[in-house]
């Protein structure tokens, strides 16, 4: 049975985009896929508003985070987390063999200075976060949290914005970061498969000199290729058309308006949850494209397998509170109307299942 997904990733991909996958293959050393590259990579600078280094390669996001770790963070990271995949990051830098001075903030709970600040010294050459954190739902003050480093080291800062990116305006133009990773299959609404970064300068030169920086997530060598508009290795060709198919209805759409809906679309799920068993996030620091939502006294396997019956989706919790919450995404090409018709369908199988 097909269903409509209002998942936390992989979510909803619409027709239209499908379609533009099923373009006929081409060689990925040509001129065609030069040029296809190409468009890629100054469309993503564009919806970013960016005049960062753009690199993509065949894997999930998770992948680029651990070319980041291995390239960015000489000896010592300031790794920061408030849920589970702030600290994955920190796993994913231990296992390179770089030590990681972890700073904590209690789930539920954003990453405030506070939290950090007494861990900076002048050994912490690398600091890396998740901006939006999918485990709990929380949106982490981005641009705070990156000037109270500044403050006090010159040390390269690189986020994790897998569940952020196209749903929610980080600003970058305006934040000193030296890189942002995200992928295909949060809010740019397709397949999973293609994970990018924007990069600084800093970090590609940081990324010539690191030692033990492995091949394919190795952001020199990837770096270098890309300049000539080529990829290091055999890229997801029918995931790049839909790529750039996507860039373009992005770009059409106009980046504040995406924004809003992303807005307008959490609005409506907080609504709802509120009149419930509420969020799990503190408010004022809620995400935009993921509600986290206390489950209560709610049957919520048996809520979802009857929701699933009807067509729609929607994800469990994870992490540590697997167990007490469940999880929306409201994220990428879903509009208001699909929120609301999501919102009728799950007040008619609470009904149903009392």
């Amino acid at each position: 049975m097909n269903r409509r997904l209002f998942t936390v990733g992989p979510v909803e991909v619409r027709e239209e985009l499908v379609k533009a996958m099923s373009k006929p293959m081409i060689i990925h050393r040509g001129k065609e896929y030069k040029k296809l590259h190409e468009n890629i990579v100054e469309k993503t600078r564009k919806v970013l508003d960016t005049d960062m280094e753009i690199l993509f390669v065949g894997s999930s996001a998770t992948g680029l985070l651990e070319g980041c770790s291995r390239c960015g963070v000489r000896s010592k990271a300031l790794g920061m987390s408030n849920g589970s995949f702030g600290k994955r990051w920190q796993e994913i830098s231990e296992s390179n063999g770089k030590t990681v001075i972890k700073a904590e903030a209690p789930w539920g709970e954003p990453i405030m200075p506070e939290h950090f600040l007494d861990s900076i010294d002048g050994s912490v050459d690398a600091v890396h976060f998740v901006s939006n954190e999918s485990s709990t739902g929380v949106l982490n003050p981005t641009a705070d949290i990156v000037d109270a480093i500044k403050e006090r080291s010159d040390a390269l800062v690189m986020v994790d914005g897998v569940t952020a990116v196209a749903g929610t305006d980080l600003k970058l133009r305006s934040l000193d970061i030296d890189a942002l990773v995200f992928g295909t299959q949060k809010a740019l609404a397709l397949p999973p498969g293609i994970a990018l970064a924007a990069c600084s300068e800093p970090l590609l030169e940081r990324s010539k000199d690191a030692k033990d920086a492995g091949y394919y997530f190795n952001l020199n060598e990837i770096h270098n290729k890309n300049t000539e508009n080529y990829a290091l290795t055999t890229p997801p060709v029918s995931l790049m058309y839909g790529l750039d198919a996507q860039l373009d209805r992005m770009l059409a759409e106009g980046m504040p308006a995406r924004y809003r809906r992303h807005q307008e679309m959490k609005a409506l799920v907080h609504s709802w949850a509120e009149g419930r068993d509420g969020l799990y996030a503190q408010k004022g620091f809620r995400s935009d494209t993921i509600s986290v939502i206390n489950k209560g006294d709610m049957p919520f396997d048996t809520f979802h397998s009857a929701l699933k019956e009807k067509g729609y989706e929607i994800s469990n919790g994870y992490g540590k509170i697997k167990d007490t919450t469940f999880r929306i995404g409201h994220m990428g090409d879903l509009t208001v109307a699909d929120i609301k018709e999501l919102i009728e369908k799950m007040d008619e199988t609470l009904e149903e299942i009392a």
